[in-house]
């Protein structure tokens, strides 16, 4: 039985207590042989009438006319004979005395006194101890022995009489006893429907198409699992499952294919139903005529003997109807005998009664034959001989059974051993065609699913040919990230974190390999290197991180490709010993983030809106550079622990991809601008001179706390490259400006996206955009709000240090992973991050600040779902306790800590939230600040002189 329910039901669970039973309407003529409830107005039980009388059952009709249904039911001596279900459906419910079928939700008070009666007698015989305890089974009914005792209309007496012996009569005193106390309501769902399964292939083929017609806008998805490689030859009415149909094959409304694998050109008629056919039997069905049949592959054994059998038969035929009132492929057996020259004697014993004959029993279906091999033309013929003789004869000479010879023949575990081969043949058709094709399908179960059922190796096989075969770094790390979640299937939960270190060296040939653009290369080694770690769960989570580390190389070949937006000029070179600083605002993201972090900006889109702040009338961040007689690179970098480094070799340079490495964000920037040519043939000092006459000296500072969320690390890149940049007589626009910081931050492996250096170096209010392609390239468009509007958000915006660190890199890994495997979840909020940041677009210029609230809200829900975990707690207490005052707010950047930033209802609230937050217990150290909207961008100044020495470099602080 189907039961068919609306996703939103329109049941009432406000006060719900004891049990409510769930029931669908269905006509009184339907009733009559089926259970039905008997409830009041306010839909309390009465009573369950089963098989009532037709007085009974207009007793229970609503207003308009229909009676809700209790379920099916099957009394004893409905169905002698297993006749078969199409397509081999379970038939043990036709044998079951008496089964209701329906949904029955208890209260937990009134499971928990149902489940106490385990241990009373005599229904302590229902559970396996009083068994074991050698008292006699007793078979209780759900509906009539359990929920009947708590109608309303039901007596103790008429309840406990009405068992069927003693045993049962004192098992329904206990359950009176126990359960009578709680009411039974009733809901009807007036749009739900039951579905009930035959023998009849019409009915069956209804039920794999469409639902039934009193919920007929209810529809099958078309396509379940399966590969078609041309979709639109599907008819609308029809459904494929499990299936791989490669070509043209046509299938008309009203047919359905199952487990078939299938080569076109073929064209399947109306009303056929398809199953169990390898690819082998394509070549017999083209140009077959397939109208109103149903075609089956089965597995069979016969002793010890596998044998491939296949069933014909109409699909109007009725398997047990005598023979002069039945059909086979639908035509009368008159005709069918007439057409092919089959006589009865050829299907039944000469000694079988006409009246038994029937298409259960006619051997219909070639088995075996002593001298060749048979298929499926052996059985096809039957539909349109063309050389009747021969066909006859080869058909008489086959040993042949019928459909209740073969049921019992049927070799289960062969089939379900070849459907699920199937699926997984299709399935690797799907990887290559959701990789290959950039499509938003996770693969994140079918990965389980290879592991759980032992089909790993193949799907490992084909990811591995995607990302060697593909050519395109892009696709070529999402399938690395694929490769990497079957990994962490296969461990099982066990051997540790995903997230961790990848650098062993036995992995490092197959990543310089990647590192050199020899992608199937690296791919092939690393192949071979992941045999050698698939032993233990610990092996398994190490082989995946060092996949992921891989995945990472091949995203930051992809961003990479933002370089050729990177246009650098000649300019005048200032005098040795002359500084060119840069200052640079803060950055908020208003809306959007995350959707700029690769991949996911190039492989779905991004857009962010962004605003360049004073941070308490400051530009927090800055740089300047200057050429030094020397020809060396001094590097100082101010804040609250100064650090400092001289690189007089090309191999001081050499960790400048190491994040935490000392100075490396300022030794990739030398790499970057080309200022130094690394790796190169020359020494340092050869090529300072030259090309520059000297060496450099670079100072970089931030009045920002580490992990600030307001765009630090970005923003001082973009700094440091400028001044670079302009120190070596080049110049180089914004734009180029923004992806040459993508560039520096991939060869620096930090990753990240691009909305900070957007935010940062364009001044005022925009709103950033890169496009689901590659190259990746970021436009930005300034918004332009009404007048007084700026001044409006620097009275209404605050920002609040919180006290707690950003962790966005920890953060990171969590959010790639998750959508490479294009979790829905994930998918949908990339989607709707970028239509927040249009909508947050919108309002700023409307300069409508409850609109821009309602973004930060969203936006902050978004990140959260992004990145579950990032909301602290004690922010969570700051947020809390901000909520009555603001119109929205949110943590900078990826959250986790750093700086929130409030959206205040009235202007001027600095005092005022800062005695909100002082009586907030469990805040910890926090603070205050004022930011406004910086109008002008960051600035590039050429200053004067200062004496070389003033940094107090010591040859002994040289790395």
């Amino acid at each position: 039985m189907l039961l068919t329910v609306p996703s939103e039901p329109g049941i009432d669970w406000d006060g719900f207590q004891g049990v409510r039973v769930i029931a669908v309407p269905g006509s009184q003529m339907y009733a009559r042989c089926h259970g039905v409830y008997l409830a009041d107005e306010q839909g309390l039980v009465h009573d369950i009438i089963y098989k009532g009388t037709e007085a009974q059952i207009r007793q229970c009709a609503g207003p308009d006319g229909t009676v809700p249904l209790v379920g099916h039911s099957w009394g004893a001596g409905g169905r002698a004979s297993p006749a078969p279900c199409v397509a081999t459906a379970v038939t043990s419910a036709l044998l079951c005395p008496r089964q209701v079928c329906g949904v029955v939700f208890f209260s937990s008070d009134a499971a928990e006194q149902l489940l106490a009666t385990h241990v009373i007698p005599p229904l302590d015989a229902c559970t396996y101890l009083g068994l074991d305890s050698g008292a006699p089974p007793i078979q209780l009914s759900l509906f009539f022995d359990m929920v009947l005792c708590m109608a309303a209309g039901v007596t103790e007496e008429g309840f406990v009489k009405g068992g069927s012996d003693a045993s049962v009569r004192s098992a329904r005193s206990v359950l009176w006893a126990a359960l009578r106390a709680f009411p039974l309501s009733m809901a009807c769902i007036s749009k739900a429907s039951y579905d009930y399964l035959s023998t009849s292939a019409s009915d069956h083929i209804r039920s794999l198409t469409l639902l039934p017609t009193s919920a007929s806008h209810f529809h099958f998805c078309p396509t379940a699992h399966a590969h078609l490689d041309q979709p639109w030859l599907l008819e609308e009415g029809s459904a494929v499952t499990n299936c791989l149909l490669e070509g043209a094959v046509r299938l008309a409304a009203g047919s359905v294919i199952q487990h078939c694998h299938l080569q076109g050109p073929l064209e399947i008629g109306p009303g056929c139903l398809i199953s169990g056919l390898s690819s082998g039997c394509s070549a017999a069905l083209q140009g077959c005529p397939l109208r109103d049949v149903v075609l089956q592959g089965h597995h069979v054994r016969l002793h010890a003997l596998p044998c491939r059998v296949f069933t014909l038969t109409g699909r109007l035929d009725d398997w047990q109807s005598p023979l002069e009132e039945a059909t086979y492929l639908n035509v009368p057996w008159a005709e069918f005998f007439r057409r092919t020259g089959i006589r009865a004697g050829d299907l039944w014993a000469a000694e079988a009664p006409a009246s038994s004959r029937c298409l259960l029993n006619a051997r219909l279906f070639p088995v075996l034959h002593a001298r060749q091999a048979l298929g499926l033309p052996d059985l096809l013929w039957l539909l349109a001989p063309t050389v009747p003789g021969e066909q006859l004869a080869r058909w008489r000479a086959a040993w042949r059974m019928s459909w209740q010879e073969l049921l019992p023949c049927l070799d289960k575990a062969a089939e379900l051993g070849a459907r699920r081969e199937l699926f997984f043949l299709q399935a690797q058709r799907k990887v290559r065609r959701v990789l290959l094709g950039r499509q938003d399908s996770s693969l994140l179960p079918l990965a389980c699913s290879a592991v759980h059922e032992g089909y790993h190796e193949a799907v490992l096989g084909t990811l591995d040919e995607v990302a060697s075969g593909s050519g395109d770094a892009g696709i070529a790390a999402r399938a690395l990230a694929c490769v990497a979640e079957v990994l962490g299937c296969m461990a099982r939960g066990e051997g540790g974190l995903r997230s961790g270190p990848a650098a062993n060296r036995e992995w490092a040939p197959a990543l310089r390999r990647l590192e050199s653009g020899d992608l199937a290369g690296g791919v092939r080694l690393l192949a071979a290197e992941r045999r050698k770690w698939m032993s233990s769960p610990a092996l398994l989570v190490r082989a995946a991180r060092h996949y992921e580390g891989a995945e990472q190389i091949l995203v930051r070949q992809a961003v990479m490709s933002s370089c050729q937006f990177v246009s650098v000029g000649q300019t005048e070179l200032p005098p040795v010993g002359h500084w060119v600083q840069v200052t640079c605002p803060a950055r908020l993201d208003l809306s959007g983030g995350w959707s700029d972090t690769p991949p996911i900006s190039y492989e779905h889109g991004g857009a962010v809106v962004d605003v360049a702040v004073l941070v308490d009338g400051r530009r927090p961040i800055g740089a300047r550079a200057r050429r030094i007689g020397q020809p060396q690179l001094r590097l100082l970098s101010l804040g609250a622990s100064t650090s400092q480094l001289l690189c007089q070799e090309l191999e001081d340079l050499q960790d400048y991809c190491q994040p935490h490495a000392p100075g490396a964000l300022l030794k990739a920037a030398f790499i970057c601008t080309q200022v130094v040519q690394f790796p190169s043939e020359k020494p340092l000092r050869v090529q300072l001179m030259e090309n520059f006459g000297g060496g450099f000296e670079v100072h970089t500072w931030s009045d920002l706390p580490h992990g600030s969320g307001l765009g630090t690390s970005s923003i001082l890149a973009g700094a440091v490259m400028a001044s670079l940049y302009r120190a070596a007589g080049k110049v180089a626009s914004t734009e180029s400006l923004i992806h040459a910081v993508l560039h520096l931050e991939q060869r620096l492996t930090t990753g990240g996206g691009w909305q900070d250096q957007v935010g940062g170096l364009m001044p005022g209010i925009k709103i950033g955009r890169s496009k689901a392609q590659l190259p990746l390239r970021v436009e930005v468009e300034k918004i332009s709000v009404p007048e007084g509007f700026t001044q409006t958000l620097n009275d209404h915006l605050l920002l609040v240090y919180t006290g707690k660190t950003r962790l966005a890199r920890n953060l990171l890994q969590d959010v790639v992973r998750n959508w490479y495997a294009r979790l829905p979840s994930i998918v949908q909020n990339a989607n709707a991050l970028v239509s927040n940041a249009e909508e947050c677009a919108r309002a700023l210029r409307q300069g409508d600040l409850p609109l821009l609230g309602q973004c930060l809200e969203r936006y902050w829900q978004q990140k959260k779902c992004m990145a579950p975990g990032c909301q602290p707690l004690a922010v969570g207490r700051m947020m809390a306790a901000l909520q009555p005052h603001v119109y929205g707010q949110c943590l900078a950047g990826a959250g986790g800590g750093g700086f929130l930033y409030v959206l205040t209802k009235a202007p001027g609230q600095k005092e005022a939230l800062q005695q909100v937050l002082a009586q907030t217990q469990g805040l910890g150290n926090f603070s205050i600040h004022s930011i406004q909207v910086d109008t002008g961008g960051f600035s590039v100044e050429v200053l004067g002189c200062e004496p070389e020495d003033s940094t107090h470099l010591g040859e002994d602080r040289a790395v």
